[in-house]
């Protein structure tokens, strides 16, 4: 019952971030936006800190499971590709984007209090991603290569775009990234 209630309120700060965005705010004032007291958010989640983990890592798993749902639709990967880039470019994810970068940040510098999400950040999408890559017919090691590829690059133009805003451009970007990591090898001489 316990984990009900804390999914449910994880689920309250959740819609609030996506409604507001909360990198900036006290627990107080994240639990008063929840519908909650800050007590209950210590309770279920130990700190601030430990909170804005959770929320991450459940929006994170929300994207993973519409790679998956998106890649179901079309047998082409750029477009697929296309679809996913759409989809984490909308303006409505920023909130929830800043706040990923803000822990990743923080990861960077080994806070203690990151160690799960150091230790998630890759690992959650390395998996779906190299499974989408040997779909497209590469062997396990290309796969791998890949994925991270993906990973790291889709991480960076998302990074740029909060920063610049500069969508057009970066549309463009992602679209030419997506035709090039989907390619098929080169033939070795």
């Amino acid at each position: 019952m316990a984990g009900d209630a804390r999914e449910a309120l994880l689920d309250r700060c959740v819609g609030f971030l996506k409604e507001c965005g909360f990198s900036q705010l006290s627990l107080r004032e994240i639990a008063s936006g929840a519908g909650t007291s800050h007590r209950m958010l210590i309770y279920h989640f130990g700190s601030r800190e430990g909170l804005l983990i959770e929320v991450v890592r459940r929006i994170e798993a929300e994207q993973r499971v519409a790679l998956v749902s998106l890649a179901a639709e079309t047998d082409d990967p750029v477009e697929v590709s296309r679809r996913f880039w759409r989809r984490l470019a909308d303006p409505s994810l920023a909130p929830a984007e800043r706040l990923f970068f803000e822990i990743y940040a923080h990861a960077l510098f080994g806070r203690s209090w990151t160690e799960s999400f150091r230790a998630s950040v890759v690992a959650a999408w390395a998996g779906p991603v190299e499974e989408l890559f040997g779909q497209l017919g590469f062997d396990p090691a290309e796969a791998r290569r890949r994925a991270r590829l993906g990973l790291a690059a889709t991480r960076g133009l998302l990074l740029d775009l909060l920063i610049t805003g500069d969508r057009e451009i970066l549309d463009a970007a992602a679209d030419l990234f997506a035709q090039l990591v989907t390619a098929p090898c080169p033939a070795q001489p």
